[in-house]
Parts: structure tokens; C-alpha cells; sequence
């Protein structure tokens, strides 16, 4: 019995350092890293998918309905309001303005590729595409409405009715908009970046810069939280991990507190699901409050706050040019 309560104990202690251990940077403190699915140990990061098969007339119906504002209790905002296709998935604003011109909490994050995150929102608070229709649907800060409008709404469209109908047995309900919407965005899928190449086994797809981007990103120890196939999007951490970050930038918000707000419990204070960085050099501005400007100070703070690492301007100039690679 105290042999296997010996062992039980080494194991325990095993599995914690290898949760905290430090990266490879002399000096850096350890990083807790906390996975979406409960699992602590990291993903390789792997090329995008270079297809997805979808059904075609379930992403033009999601494409049409994320363009179209009656989802908004006054008909002006639409998804693709505040997450514009043709500026990386994002609208380029601090945060979003919904209804009333009213402004967000959060920055909002990039639609492209979404469907490789394990969990949709900052704290993470969806499980699925599905899910997280209901939260800006029902958000009084973004579109504020409800099913029921909505659906009171779009009832007066024949022509959208039939589409529907044509779709989905259970014709005209939320259900249907959910899966619409949802299968438009697992649509929404950029492959055959530089870095997909690289992966795929290109050895000129990086430039010399980026390619010792890439090496920083993973000696710094980057990679520990930014990796499966969208780099990012599939654990939780906190933010300023080594450094008080909000000592520097001010007082925090209540938005700021991340996790805490949905599960108030402390260990999730200041604790975000780590964004994913696929396309993050057409993203800015950067972090959930979007107060970062420009993708090189993102860099720096990363490093700092999260690493306690201050790099060396080449540093910057090498792991930006790894990113634009994304």
C-alpha cells in the first residue's frame, strides 16, 4: 500500500512539473498553461486543412444571413459588421458598435478560421459554432434582440422562407439559423500560407527572417500556448503571467477579469482563451481590449508579460516576419 501511494505521489509531482516548467529561456518564470479540452499537454501545429467539404447551399444561406442587420433588434448591424471578410475577419476597431451605437467590452476576434478554435469567445464560454450565434444575437451591446424577433422578422421573407425550408425539415427556427450560420463560417477556412508550406516540406516558402521567427517563437517558449493548427484558440492563460501587465496599462476592468466573470472562480482571474494568430498581421488592434496598435508591440508585450523576455529589436523584426507568414 505504500508503494503505490509512494508512486501515485511521484506521478502527481511529475505531471506538475511538467505543467509548469519553464522554457528554454534563461530567466523566464514558469508558464501555466491550461487546456480548453482539460488536458495540459500542447498540440503540434499542422497545416490548415487545403479543402473543406461543406454543403454548398448551407454556406450561401450562413453567407446570407451573417450580412443581413434584421438580426439586429433595429436592423442595422449584421455579423459581418464587426467581422468585415475583406479586413481579416475583424472590423480594425478597439471594439465593435452594436445597436444605439453602443461599444463593446471586448475586441472582437477574427471570423476566418474560427472553426479550429476549441471553444468560441475570450472566456471561452461556447463549446460550438452553434453556441456562439446566441451571444452577440443576444448581446444588448451588439444586436440585442432575440429568436423571437428574429424569426418574426425574417417570417415576412418568402422567398428566404423557401430557402430555408428547402434546407432544413424543420423549416424556419433558430436551430436552422444556428446551423446556417455556423456551416458559412467552418467555410471560412485560409490555407496554403507561407507557413503551411513550410510544413508541408517547401524550403523556400520562409524568408531567411521568417524563418528565424520561427525558431524564436519556439525557443522562446511561444509555442507552449500558440500551437495546433490555428496556433492559438485551444487553451486558456492569464494575462501577465511573469509581469503585472495591468499595473502598466491601468486599472482593470471588469472585462478584464476574463474567465472570472463566467466561472468566479479566482484561479481564472485575467485569464483568456489564447488567441489563435492565423492572419494576426491584418488583425490590429491586438489583445481583448484592443489596446495594442501595431502587431511589433503586441510582440513585445507578449514577450515581457508573458515570458519576461524584453527582445532585441532583430528579435521583433524576425518573429513579425514569421507571423506575417500565418
Amino acid at each position: 500500500r505504500w508503494a503505490l501511494t509512494a508512486l501515485l505521489c511521484l506521478g502527481l509531482l511529475l505531471s506538475v512539473a511538467l505543467l509548469h516548467a519553464p522554457g528554454p529561456v534563461p530567466g523566464a518564470k514558469p508558464m501555466l498553461r491550461r487546456a480548453l479540452s482539460g488536458s495540459a499537454e500542447a498540440w503540434p501545429i499542422t497545416p490548415l486543412p487545403q479543402a473543406v467539404v461543406l454543403d454548398a447551399r448551407k454556406v450561401a444561406l450562413g453567407r446570407q444571413l451573417f450580412h443581413d442587420p434584421r438580426l439586429s433588434r433595429d436592423n442595422t448591424v449584421a455579423c459581418a459588421n464587426c467581422h468585415v471578410l475583406s479586413a481579416g475577419g475583424v472590423d480594425r476597431q478597439p471594439v465593435s458598435t452594436g445597436i444605439g451605437g453602443r461599444k463593446g467590452q471586448l475586441n472582437a476576434p477574427t471570423v476566418y478560421n474560427v472553426a479550429y478554435n476549441d471553444r468560441q469567445f475570450w472566456d471561452g464560454r461556447a463549446l460550438s459554432l452553434e453556441a456562439q450565434v446566441d451571444g452577440p444575437l443576444h448581446n444588448p451591446d451588439e444586436m440585442g434582440s432575440n429568436w423571437d424577433e428574429v424569426l418574426g422578422k425574417l417570417k415576412e421573407d418568402a422567398q428566404l422562407r423557401r430557402e430555408i425550408e428547402a434546407l432544413y425539415p424543420a423549416g424556419l427556427v433558430a436551430a436552422s439559423l444556428r446551423d446556417a450560420l455556423a456551416t458559412f463560417e467552418r467555410a471560412l477556412v485560409t490555407p496554403d500560407a507561407p507557413f503551411d508550406r513550410h510544413l508541408r516540406g517547401d524550403q523556400q516558402a520562409l524568408s531567411p527572417v521568417a524563418l528565424e521567427g520561427w525558431r524564436l517563437f519556439r525557443e522562446l517558449g511561444c509555442v507552449s500556448c500558440h500551437q495546433g493548427v490555428n496556433v492559438g484558440g485551444n487553451l486558456y492563460e492569464k494575462l501577465g503571467l511573469v509581469e503585472d501587465f495591468y499595473g502598466s496599462r491601468g486599472t482593470p476592468r471588469p472585462a478584464d477579469l476574463g474567465r472570472y466573470n463566467l466561472t468566479r472562480d479566482d484561479e481564472h482571474r485575467y485569464e483568456f482563451r489564447v488567441p489563435p494568430l492565423r492572419n494576426v498581421a491584418l488583425t490590429a488592434p491586438y489583445l481583448h481590449d484592443g489596446s495594442v496598435a501595431t502587431l511589433d508591440e503586441a510582440v513585445q508585450i507578449m514577450a515581457r508579460y508573458q515570458l519576461g523576455v524584453r527582445l532585441k529589436p532583430r528579435e521583433v523584426q524576425q518573429l513579425v516576419a514569421f507571423l506575417e507568414a500565418l
